[in-house]
């Protein structure tokens, strides 16, 4: 390896490091879920997730709640789990179950039966006689997954009320919005017609033990609407890992690069931060790509005097980000491109400045969109401005009679994306700028600021010198 390529890669690997709730040794690591030692993990701590299982039987006050975790992967992929059982487990392994009594907080965690050939193959697995998983987990009464139709047999009765979930399965990458239309779609479909697997599981408590099913749902969606300290430290370390990717992309960025190149390299760098995979799919938009808002290809490349926008982030901890920047191709905005970049960027700052408890996502949107329109740019505009964000790039709100997601007064806690954008396909010119913030006492974090904004300081970050270019130099 030549000198000039170590110095870039050692620039990229000593960039500050994303703050951390585990110490090994002396190293400060970026991700809980990532230890370093090999140790196993259990999410965000047992007692966040214990936490979340005893907010849940408060709300729901009686009956049992059965949840079941994903089964082993049907592709040569690793296992990710589904998210609402993470939120109330911690466990990131398959097989598992969780069924608990709301009124007395009885609690049974089943795990699969010990399987030594496995482990040879793959490695340390979950199971029920593992001693360790009621220490991490702070589960008491662990038992084989084999057991779970006797136990059930045992412990439900004809009439007793159950819990379930109707909210789609989603793992890395799933967002409900998505899933549902995908389950609609496969529904309906004539030569298919599966139903869901949660549809399916209450069907099979019905049939098996004739007990009444009801969907808790929308209470777990109120408590993920309101992230707790443990879920927004999660996700500044997803927002850290996020920016630094983007601000890589910016250094590495000059006419003849591929989208395709980014892409990879902002996914290094998001990995190298301590992230599983992606948030979403990468839009990578060079030219007129700019203005196609949920651009997927990346297959292009970049020319001279365009515009770049890529919107791509990272789930790191089982949380996601969502940030957007657009820069010039080669260092240098035109003055056209210019002039709608500085609209975005004051639409944008106006929205944070709204973002703060007692108002809502409305008026965040209606005063990032008066900037716009006051410059004249209102026919430009294509979507909204925000969206929840937490376990999902697109997390559910509440479904509250009478209000929705635009009127919801904002409260500590609440997490959502402000990405105004313009997008003009005559020029090819399409602006975005995106950042996840969390709603404070007085106001709100940014939670994705680690990367500039700034037109003069976007200018002078592509301009400098990327890894990309250096690799392009050793071909």
């Amino acid at each position: 390896m030549n000198t000039s390529l170590t110095l870039a890669l050692l620039a990229l690997v000593s960039a500050p490091a994303v703050p951390t709730a585990k110490i090994v040794g002396d190293e400060l690591l970026p991700a809980i879920e990532r230890p370093g030692d090999g140790s196993q993990v259990c999410g965000l701590g047992r007692e966040f997730h214990k936490g979340r299982r005893v907010e849940l039987r408060r709300r729901l006050e009686r009956g049992w709640v059965f949840f079941r975790g994903l089964p082993k992967e049907r592709d040569a992929l690793a296992f990710r789990q589904d998210k609402q059982f993470w939120y109330l487990t911690g466990i990131e392994s398959p097989e598992a179950a969780l069924l608990m009594d709301a009124k007395t907080g009885r609690e049974i965690l089943f795990l699969p039966d010990q399987d030594e050939r496995a482990e040879r193959w793959e490695g340390e697995l979950w199971d029920s006689d593992d001693a360790w998983v009621k220490t991490l987990t702070g589960f008491v009464d662990v038992r084989p997954s084999s057991k779970l139709m006797e136990v059930l047999e045992e412990l439900l009765r004809e009439g007793d009320l159950v819990w379930t979930s109707s909210h789609p399965t989603l793992a890395m990458s799933g967002t409900s919005d998505y899933a549902e239309k995908h389950d609609v779609r496969r529904a309906q479909d004539p030569l298919d017609g599966r139903e869901t697997r949660a549809k399916a599981l209450e069907a099979g408590l019905v049939e098996h033990f004739g007990v009444e099913t009801k969907d808790c749902g929308a209470e777990l969606v109120e408590m993920r609407w309101t992230k707790t300290e443990e879920e927004i430290a999660a996700m500044r370390r997803s927002g850290r890992a996020g920016a630094l990717a983007m601000a890589e992309a910016m250094r590495s960025t000059s006419p003849g690069t591929g989208e395709w190149e980014l892409q990879a390299l902002m996914s290094f760098v998001h990995v190298r931060e301590g992230a599983a995979g992606p948030a979403y799919n990468a839009i990578v938009g060079s030219g007129a790509n700019s203005c196609v808002l949920h651009y997927h290809d990346n297959d292009r490349t970049m020319q001279e005097g365009e515009v770049l926008l890529i919107d791509y982030g990272c789930e790191l901890d089982h949380y996601t980000t969502d940030i957007t920047r657009t820069w010039p191709v080669n260092g240098k905005f035109s003055e056209r491109a210019a002039a709608m970049y500085d609209a975005v960027l004051a639409a944008q700052e106006a929205g944070i400045a709204v973002a703060r408890p007692g108002r809502t996502m409305g008026d965040v949107d209606a005063a990032a969109k008066e900037v716009l329109r006051e410059r004249g740019y209102g026919e430009l505009i294509l979507h909204g401005t925000c969206h929840w964000i937490g376990m999902e790039v697109h997390d559910p709100g509440p479904r509250r009679e009478g209000a929705s997601s635009k009127t919801l007064p904002l409260v500590p806690g609440t997490a959502f994306t402000i990405e105004p954008g313009i997008y003009d396909a005559e020029t090819g010119i399409g602006i975005r700028i995106e950042d996840v913030v969390v709603i404070t006492e007085d106001g709100c974090e940014i939670l994705t600021g680690d990367v500039p904004k700034a037109r003069a300081e976007v200018e002078a970050l592509v301009a400098s010198s990327g890894l990309l270019d250096v690799l392009g130099a050793t071909r």
